[in-house]
């Protein structure tokens, strides 16, 4: 068994992970920054072999009041692939897990905070260690693609934003600092996780009626990614959800992008119609109980 320590998670860590983890960002320097950190009652590490040559992020969170273990990313270098570094350092985050009092691990992502939602299925020695590990792929993730500017149907639109106007629905940029009403609704209307994603995201934008907020969408809140983005149940059928999602597109393209990353997808046609984006990523999601 290869021996695992523990890394002190620093700053120096932080930059060096989130350069690794954004390096298909370097097009884009307008929108790569340090990763935010995470929500206050986060639980995480890093755990490495002392000559570097794997690293495992792991985190723990509650998940319908159960206390649930993440490997976030996993990483071993090349040149030392197939030594078992993978199955210790996953084997490391178990026992960490275990001692934060999680009962289940999952190769998943741990919303708000997480790399990729999964294991990407191109990626087959994670996949492999994880089925080997005992893990059970319960979910499948999809991350869609839009290249930017987007195209759409100017005609459809202009139409969408004359039914917004003649229901008396304004949409507006939320600024950085100015988002604690908009964050309200989120958490309200959907999670936690979505609220911190809309306070941390790089931009913001909402729709309104009479004061009432009545859709959002975010981007930034992982850099060259989309969302979340979700609309009252009252709005429904408006074209909110469109105006936004294009004008939030538009402001990544005036930011320097090429593309945008739309994670977690669930309305698969929806943007695919609605911006020509294409499904892309696909990931599995792994878990297994902890005894």
């Amino acid at each position: 068994m290869t021996d695992i320590a523990p890394v002190a998670v620093d700053d120096r860590v932080a930059d060096v992970a989130a350069a690794a983890l954004w390096a298909d960002a370097a097009d884009a320097p307008p929108v790569v920054r340090r990763l935010a950190d995470p929500p206050p009652e986060r639980e995480w590490t890093v755990l490495s072999t002392p000559g570097r040559e794997g690293v495992v992020f792991a985190s723990v969170g509650v998940d319908g009041g159960h206390t649930t273990g993440h490997v976030d990313l996993i990483a071993v270098d090349p040149a030392a692939q197939g030594r078992g570094i993978g199955r210790a350092l996953a084997g490391a985050a178990e026992e960490w897990m275990r001692a934060h009092g999680a009962t289940e691990a999952r190769f998943a992502g741990n919303p708000p905070c997480y790399a990729w939602p999964g294991i990407d299925v191109r990626y087959t020695p994670a996949a492999c260690l994880a089925e080997r590990m005992g893990y059970e792929r319960y979910r499948v993730a999809w991350n869609m693609t839009a290249e930017l500017p987007a195209r759409y149907d100017e005609a459809e639109h202009e139409a969408d934003l004359a039914k917004l106007a003649e229901a008396g629905v304004t949409v507006a940029a939320a600024p950085a600092g100015e988002r604690a009403e908009i964050a309200d609704f989120v958490r309200g209307q959907w999670n936690d996780n979505w609220a911190w994603e809309a306070a941390q995201a790089t931009g913001l934008r909402y729709a309104e009626r009479d004061g009432e907020i009545l859709g959002f969408a975010a981007w930034g809140a992982r850099p060259l990614w989309f969302g979340p983005m979700g609309t009252a149940q009252a709005a429904r059928g408006l074209g909110v959800g469109r105006v936004l999602l294009r004008r939030c597109l538009a402001d990544q393209a005036a930011a320097g992008q090429t593309s945008a990353q739309i994670g977690w997808v669930g309305p698969i046609r929806f943007y695919s119609r609605a911006v020509g984006a294409r499904a892309e990523r696909v990931f599995w999601l792994y878990r297994r109980a902890l005894d």
